[in-house]
Parts: C-alpha cells; structure tokens; sequence
C-alpha cells in the first residue's frame, strides 16, 4: 500500500499483549494529514525503524526510561524524515532529518527531537549502523566491556543490529570473538562476512557444551542482550574479573507470568560475589551528551575502511510493520530491521 500525499496511515497500539504481541495488538487507522503550525514541521515517514525495545513501551506500565505507548496511540519509534512543510527556522522544505515520528506516514515536530542528515547516501543508516544500536554497541563494550587484546568477547544475537557491531569493534581492539546466533546461515554470515572468530548456534541441542567447548579460556566480556537459557550456559564460564555489560533481555520481554524453573538469583549472585564480575546495566539515552560525538566519528571512519560491515533487513511497506515487529522478537530478522515506508 503506497504513501498518499492526503492521508495519514497510523499503526495504534490496540491491546496491552499477553505475551508475545499479535496482530490484534495493533490497529491500523487513516487520518487527515495534519498541518503545521507556528515553530512546527511537517514530516513525511522514509524509514521506520523496528527495536526490541518497544515491546517493554507496549505494557501498561513502562520501564521507567520511557513512558509507556497509551492505548489508542501510534506506536513509538525512530524514523528518517523528510521536511514537507517548514515554519521552524533553519529547516526547509526538502530537508532529510532523524526524528521520533513513530509508526505513521506523516507526524509534526518543533524541531528539537530532529537530527539534520544531510546528503546521507544511504539515509537507513541513521537507524542501525550510525545510529542508535550502533551506538549502544559502542557505548556498552568499549566503556563497561572494555575488552582488552587476546581476551575472549561473547555476544548473543551475534547477527543483529547490536549484536553485529559489538562483535566487530572487539575484533578491532584484538579480542577474540565469540557469537551467539539462532541458525546456520546466521552462524555462517558471523564467521565469513563479520569476522567472528566462532559462532554457536543457541538452537543446537549441545548448545551449552559447544560454547563451553569454543571458550576454553573462559569469557572475559559478555555482551548480554539476550537473557534465558543463554545467559545460563554463559555464566559458568565467565572469568574472575569479567565484565558484563546489560543492555536487554529479549527472552524474557514476552513472559507473561513468572518463568517456571528454579531460582537463578542465589547462583547469579555467588558467581558475581566468588568471580568479582562488574554486571552493569544501561540505557543508551543516558550516553548521547557525552559519547555521541566519538561514536559517529569512530563509526565513520571504520565504515571508510571497510573495517565494519552493516546489513540490513528491510521491510516494504508500514502495514507490514506489526508482523514484521513480531518476528523480530522471536529471531526471525537477520540484521538491522528497518521499514521501508516511502523511497523519496
């Protein structure tokens, strides 16, 4: 379904989920498109990101960094913008920008959430790999990581939009780098195009064993994002004085109730006690005043070289948002998850 230039196609929360979401959680609406007024811009949709984030946004009550998406209301997200109408100073017509336009073809702004991109080559960028999962990449492995050469880096979701650019900025400190990925071709695409030196895959029944087995030094880093039963073949291998940076738990954002099994607490506290690990957790809002700018210009320069490699997964068309939000939150997305909602 192609963008109109007279109607506003907005996704709304509709239901609290119960668990993973469903398409009944999300209700697709068309509205007038709505006209600036003094200060304000009008912006038009180009690329809607898609974060596992905005599932925790969909509960009742938030996580507290965020507030939570009402019922009724578009769901939250970041998007690459282009000005249709500008009563803002130093915004014009025609300008690209990256802005919180959330999921809708049109949305208004007074100018102080947008990021002016320029002549960006590839605009989707802005959302993964120069963006805010990059970003939290960085910020995570290189201040609360801090690998060092020769040490052993572990993330999980080795194939994602964090999980990608953590692994390749630790080989470019001189770790050794182990991922964590749910299948063969993604294990593959970590090793031969990312430069992993190992991948596991979470799916294969020895799963535990084979990580053991690809760690025989022990794990001085890991990058957590994901929770469950990976964290729980990772924690027996990590070593005295490792670091652990917190940055999700994707296992865990669609239970409902309380997960069955044992308590893991009193474990988890003895290994972080007896092993002095640093476990630290963190929001990348928290970052961008003082680690933004090394960032973008650390991420520039390796993309220049050829030192990272980003892949995205792009999606046509925001009706197909839902599903593909969805998925994503079962694994099924293989790098940066963006949609395409218009192409000018």
């Amino acid at each position: 379904m192609p963008q109109q230039n007279d109607v506003n196609r907005r996704i709304l929360l509709a239901a609290h989920p119960r668990g993973l979401p469903t398409p009944a959680d999300f209700r697709l609406e068309e509205t007038a498109v709505p006209v600036p007024g003094d200060g304000q811009v009008l912006l038009r949709t180009l690329y809607l990101s898609l974060d596992p984030y905005m599932r925790n946004l969909m509960e009742e009550i938030g996580p507290g960094y965020a507030p939570p998406v009402p019922l009724g209301a578009p769901m939250v997200g970041g998007t690459v913008s282009r000005v249709v109408q500008s009563h803002r100073e130093g915004l014009r017509t025609g300008d690209l920008v990256l802005a919180n336009a959330g999921w809708q073809d049109y949305a208004l702004s007074d100018g102080s959430d947008l990021t002016p991109l320029g002549d960006m080559p590839q605009p989707s960028r802005a959302l993964g790999g120069l963006g805010m999962p990059a970003f939290t990449a960085y910020v995570g492995l290189l201040d609360i990581g801090q690998p060092r050469a020769g040490e052993t880096v572990v993330v999980a979701a080795a194939t994602g939009a964090v999980g990608s650019v953590v692994g390749q900025i630790a080989r470019l400190k001189g770790a050794r780098v182990v991922g964590i990925a749910g299948g063969a071709d993604k294990c593959r695409h970590a090793v031969e195009v990312l430069g992993f030196d190992a991948c596991i895959d979470r799916n294969d029944p020895a799963f535990a064993q084979l990580l053991a087995d690809a760690c025989r030094d022990g794990i001085d880093v890991y990058f957590e994002n994901v929770g469950g039963a990976v964290f729980d073949a990772v924690l027996p291998l990590l070593n005295v004085g490792a670091r652990v940076p917190v940055c999700g738990f994707i296992a865990h954002y669609n239970d409902a109730d309380v997960p069955a099994g044992p308590d893991r607490l009193p474990r988890v506290t003895a290994a972080i006690l007896q092993k002095r690990i640093c476990m630290q957790g963190f929001i990348i809002l928290d970052h961008y005043a003082t680690r933004y700018d090394a960032f973008r210009r650390d991420m520039a320069a390796w993309l220049a070289a050829g030192q990272v490699t980003l892949r995205e997964d792009v999606v046509d068309g925001l009706e197909n948002a839902p599903a593909a939000f969805i998925g994503l939150l079962q694994g099924r997305n293989f790098g940066k998850l963006v949609v395409l909602v218009a192409d000018r």
